[in-house]
C-alpha cells in the first residue's frame, strides 16, 4: 500500500547529496505510448545521475488510474525488466488523472527528495526536469514547468484555454498561466499537498496555496507522440467549473450583486408602472411580459444550478469516502 502521511512536519528532513528524484507518470488507456515516454525518461534520469544532480537510484513512479488496455500489463512488464528504475501502481478503478497523480505522490512520498509529475504523453518537454532539479538545488521546493508559447494548439484550442485562465482569474481562482500539472515538489511540499484532504481534488489550485519558495521553468510542449488526448473540451470545461467552485465562492456573491441590481430595476420599473397607471397611460404588453419572465426565468435557473454546484461538492465532502484505492504497487 502506498505510504501514509500522519503530518507534513514528517516530511521536513533535508535532501540528499544528490538528491532522489521520482518522476510520476499518471496513466489512462496509454498501452501506445509508453514504450515512447518510458524509456525517454529513464535517459533523463541517466543524465542527470551523470551530470551529479540526481541521484542514480532516481525512478519512475507509473500510476494506472484503471486503464482498459493493456497498460496494467506494460507497467509490470517494464518493472520486471527494471526494479530499480520503474515502479507501478494501479488504482482499483478509474477515478481521473487528479486521483492518480494523487495516487503516485502519496506513494513516492517518503521514497524521494523530490516528486516531479509529468503526463506520459510526452506533449511536456521531459528535458525541462533536469532544469527543474537544478533549481530544486539551488533551494527551490517548487518549480512549475510552464509553456513558453502555445504554438502546437488549435487556434480554436489556444483561444479556449486563455479564456479559461482568464475566467478563473475573475473568479477569484489562483492558478499558474499556462502551467497544466508538469511541476516539481520537494519532499516537504508533496507532504504539505497530501495534508489537503478534501475529495474535490484541482491540484493546479491546491499547489500555488502551499508557498514555500517557487520557480517558473519555460519549455516548449510538443504534439502527442501517440494515443489520443484525455482532455477533450467538454473534460477541460468540467475540470476548469471543478476548480472553480472548489476554491472560489465569488459565482454565488456575483449572484447576490446580480439581484441586488435586478432589484434597482424592478424599484424602476414599478415607479414607471405607478406612474403609467395614475396617468392613465398604462399600455399592457404580451411581447414586454414575456421577455421579462424569460430573462429572470433563465437567471433563476443559472442562480440554482451554481447554488447546486457547492451543495453537491459539500455532499461529497461530508462523506469522507476514500479518494481512491490502490489495487496493486510495484515498488520492490
Amino acid at each position: 500500500m502506498p505510504a501514509t502521511i500522519d503530518s507534513p512536519t514528517d516530511l521536513f528532513s533535508m535532501p540528499k547529496q544528490p538528491p532522489v528524484i521520482a518522476i510520476v507518470v499518471p496513466c489512462y488507456n496509454e498501452q501506445e505510448v509508453l514504450p515512447l515516454s518510458v524509456p525517454r525518461l529513464l535517459g533523463i534520469i541517466t543524465r542527470m545521475a551523470e551530470e551529479g544532480i540526481a541521484s542514480a537510484d532516481s525512478y519512475i513512479m507509473l500510476a494506472n488510474d484503471g486503464s482498459r488496455d493493456t497498460t496494467r500489463d506494460i507497467i509490470a512488464g517494464m518493472h520486471a525488466a527494471d526494479p530499480v528504475h520503474v515502479k507501478g501502481l494501479s488504482l482499483s478503478r478509474n477515478r481521473g488523472h487528479q486521483y492518480a497523480l494523487l495516487a503516485g505522490l502519496t506513494s513516492v512520498a517518503k521514497r524521494c527528495d523530490a516528486a516531479v509529475s509529468i503526463d506520459a504523453d510526452l506533449q511536456d518537454d521531459p528535458d525541462a526536469i533536469i532544469e527543474m532539479v537544478k533549481l530544486f538545488n539551488a533551494g527551490a521546493e517548487i518549480v512549475y514547468g510552464v509553456r513558453s508559447s502555445r504554438k502546437t494548439d488549435t487556434a480554436f484550442k489556444r483561444i479556449t484555454a486563455h479564456a479559461f485562465y482568464r475566467f478563473q482569474r475573475v473568479m477569484g481562482l489562483e492558478t499558474v498561466y499556462d502551467h497544466a500539472d508538469y511541476r516539481l515538489m520537494s519532499r516537504r511540499a508533496v507532504g504539505m499537498l497530501l495534508s489537503y484532504g478534501e475529495s474535490n481534488l484541482f491540484l493546479r489550485g491546491i499547489v500555488p496555496q502551499i508557498g514555500l519558495t517557487t520557480a517558473v521553468v519555460t519549455y516548449e510542449r510538443a504534439a502527442r507522440a501517440a494515443g489520443e488526448s484525455k482532455y477533450p473540451l467538454a473534460k477541460m470545461l468540467n475540470f476548469s467549473i471543478d476548480g472553480i467552485t472548489s476554491f472560489s465562492a465569488r459565482p454565488m456573491r456575483y449572484i447576490f450583486l446580480i439581484g441586488l441590481i435586478l432589484l434597482l430595476v424592478d424599484i424602476a420599473i414599478g415607479i414607471w408602472v405607478l406612474v403609467s397607471h395614475f396617468s392613465g397611460h398604462a399600455i399592457s404588453g404580451w411581447s414586454s411580459l414575456m421577455l421579462s419572465i424569460w430573462f429572470l426565468g433563465s437567471l433563476i435557473l443559472i442562480a440554482l444550478g451554481i447554488i447546486g454546484e457547492y451543495v453537491g461538492k459539500i455532499f461529497i465532502e461530508v462523506k469522507h469516502r476514500p479518494r481512491f484505492f490502490v489495487s496493486e504497487e510495484l515498488f520492490d
